[in-house]
């Protein structure tokens, strides 16, 4: 058997599963709103010891299992022991036919981990070969154009480097193409010139900043997919929990038997059919968690509660 055909097989029966929260069209993909962020799989830079790589291939399997079936991803997530694309390449294939892999393009790092200076236009392709090369694939699905330097946004045009991509959309080595970190501007000259099916920016319960671009890409019907949902807001050290709101947050997680980090999932998962999660992990009890996030409902006066917290 293959994953796909297992993955009804191993749902332990009552396990919220990751449609829950309905789907969304990426292109011509159909998506789980509930995903995986592939980032802490290969460990992140604030970890006080490596991950355990066994435990980082449990939740890409039980990801599946549990109906997840759009993973993000990049070449340069890694460290020097591993990195997510490789865990991802082994532990998934064969791929299951419906799964949808997301990946960025534009920064890049060394092989001690420092990031370097943005890719020119003319070396996108090489970075696209090598997550298609990383992920044992012959194109990739969904290709990010990541701008901007860490956190913050640079409002430059966007233009020549997603006109590369938009090339190589047309040689067939990307089927369709996104943006992230980037501004409600940049998003309308990229529509421009190629079809945009998903906008990645830092955005959560107590970070929102792009509360106006989650509307515009709404609007223009393109997925909106925010990253770091659960953990932090602008400002503070990333993987740190974000107090704010904290008592608010607390009286909706107790009243619906949730953890705090379930009913920002929830909350984001409210702001519209188009808003996606990717939240990440490398525990399988919080993967669980995290899709079972999917199928909490909040009410009228909870959402008003928690949006009360807006910075």
């Amino acid at each position: 058997m293959t994953i796909n055909q297992t993955a009804a097989v191993n749902a332990r029966p009552g396990s919220p599963t990751a449609d829950a929260a309905g789907t969304w069209q990426l292109g011509t993909r159909t998506v789980n709103r509930v995903g995986l962020g592939a980032m802490r799989l290969s460990g992140m830079p604030w970890d006080d010891q490596p991950k355990s790589r066994d435990a980082a291939i449990t939740v890409l399997r039980r990801a599946i299992e549990l109906g997840v079936n759009h993973i993000d991803t990049a070449a340069f997530y890694f460290t020097a022991t591993r990195s997510a694309n490789e865990l991802i390449s082994h532990a998934l294939q064969p791929y299951p036919d419906d799964l949808v892999i997301t990946t960025k393009v534009g920064p890049s790092r060394s092989r001690e981990g420092d990031f370097e200076p943005m890719a020119r236009p003319d070396q996108l392709r090489s970075q696209v070969e090598e997550n298609i090369r990383q992920l044992g694939l012959d194109h990739l699905d969904v290709v990010n154009l990541r701008w901007g330097d860490g956190m913050d946004k640079d409002p430059s045009s966007v233009a020549e480097h997603f006109g590369a991509l938009a090339e190589l959309r047309e040689a067939g080595l990307i089927r369709e193409l996104g943006l992230s970190n980037v501004t409600a501007g940049q998003l309308t000259e990229a529509l421009d010139i190629a079809p945009v099916v998903c906008v990645q920016n830092l955005y959560g319960l107590t970070d929102r900043q792009d509360d106006d671009l989650m509307a515009l890409c709404g609007e223009r019907g393109v997925a909106f997919v925010p990253f770091f949902a659960v953990a932090t807001a602008s400002g503070a050290t990333p993987g740190a929990p974000d107090e704010t709101g904290q008592a608010e947050i607390a009286a909706v997680a107790q009243a619906h038997g949730a953890t705090p980090a379930q009913v920002r999932l929830a909350w984001t998962l409210h702001q519209g059919d188009h808003v996606l999660a990717i939240p990440g992990t490398g525990d399988p009890a919080h993967l669980e968690q995290n899709i079972a996030a999917g199928a909490l409902r909040l009410s009228r006066e909870e959402l008003d509660l928690l949006d009360g917290i807006r910075r």
